[in-house]
Formats: C-alpha cells, structure tokens, sequence
C-alpha cells in the first residue's frame, strides 16, 4: 500500500489572509509531495512495507531509521495538518466534550492557546507543536523534524508545522504571528474533537 498525496480538502485560495495560495502551492504540491515520493522510495524493499501508517511510523523511530521518520513521519503529520485547517476556523468556539478535556487537563482555553503558542514558537528550528492525549490527558508537547506524539507514546489531536515553509512566504520570520493566526483562524476544531474521541 503506497503512501499517496491526497487533494487539500478545500480550495488552494480558501485559508486566505492567514496562509495564502501561494504558501499551499508549495508546502503541498511540492514539500507533502516530496515526502511521499521519498517515503515510497524508503519503503520499497522494507519489512514495513503494506503496513499501517501508524505502525510505520511508530516501528521508524523505534529502529531510529532516520529517513522514514522524517518523510513517513511528515507524510503522516501532513496529513492531519491539511484537516485541522478550514476557512473561518480558530476561535474560542470548541466543541463541549473538548472544552471540558481542556479546561481540566491545560488550564482552559487561554493557557492553552498561550502554551501551544510558546510551544511553536520556542521549538528550535523546524517541528511541530502539538495538543496530544497522553495516559488519558491532553498536553502540549513539540517535536522536532518529522517527529510527533505517536512516536513518543502519546496520540496526536492537533498540530502545527513550524517549518519554515510553512509561513515564511506569507509571515516571513515572524513564527509567532503565523501561530497566532493559526489558532485564532484556522483551527478545524470538529477535526480536533473527531480525533480526540478516537484517541
């Protein structure tokens, strides 16, 4: 079962102002794409080959393959990331079985919002910040590279890539402005609750 680049499930124009057209073109068409193409490549003539991407995922940082975690791992983030976007998302308005998790388990939204912010924004280099449930509890966590939560025992719920591909073309250095949009704009926070029930 070869990894495949599914389609933006939305338009390439719809997140504007927050990550214009042109950033999409480029971090899907061509960085999600790569890290297919590679990954493919990766598991042709490996024993993980036909299994499930999160085994893959999982099995790679286990044996430190260093080349699938980077490209499975980020094909895998990818993902979800293009899911936990859509036009007119962010915002304070959560579904209620995710408010109460956070509310209990990060101090509610406020301290959340601020902590996934710093976790982004004081990730060294490129990575990911995260929400994640852990022994039954929500937590911010940050990975570097191609890293997530899986990988460290812990499901992912939502994330964002700090790579700079991400938000240099629409913010330039500015790391935590494109956070802040992120999560104030962005967030498919019905995507967030599908994932945290399935955790």
């Amino acid at each position: 079962m070869a990894l495949e680049l599914p389609a933006l499930p939305y338009a390439y124009d719809a997140l504007q102002p927050y990550m214009s057209k042109e950033t999409l073109e480029y971090h899907h068409d061509k960085h999600h794409q790569a890290y297919v193409t590679n990954g493919n490549n990766l598991l042709k003539d490996s024993p993980l080959a036909g299994q499930s991407l999160t085994k893959i995922v999982k099995a790679a940082y286990k044996e430190k393959n260093q080349g699938l975690i980077n490209n499975v791992g980020q094909h895998y983030n990818h993902l979800h990331f293009w899911q936990w976007m859509k036009k007119d998302g962010g915002g304070k308005k959560l579904p209620a079985k995710l408010q109460k998790a956070i509310d209990s388990d990060l101090g509610g939204y406020d301290k959340m919002r601020a902590d996934f912010i710093n976790a982004g924004t004081t990730q060294f280099g490129s990575g990911w910040a995260w929400i994640a449930v852990k022994n039954g509890k929500l937590e911010i966590q940050k990975t570097p590279n191609g890293e997530n939560p899986l990988m460290h025992g812990a499901q992912p719920i939502l994330g964002v890539d700090v790579w700079e591909h991400s938000y240099y073309i629409d913010y330039r250095n500015a790391r935590p402005k494109y956070l802040e949009a992120f999560i104030d704009n962005l967030v498919n926070w019905e995507h967030v609750e599908q994932m945290f029930s399935e955790a």
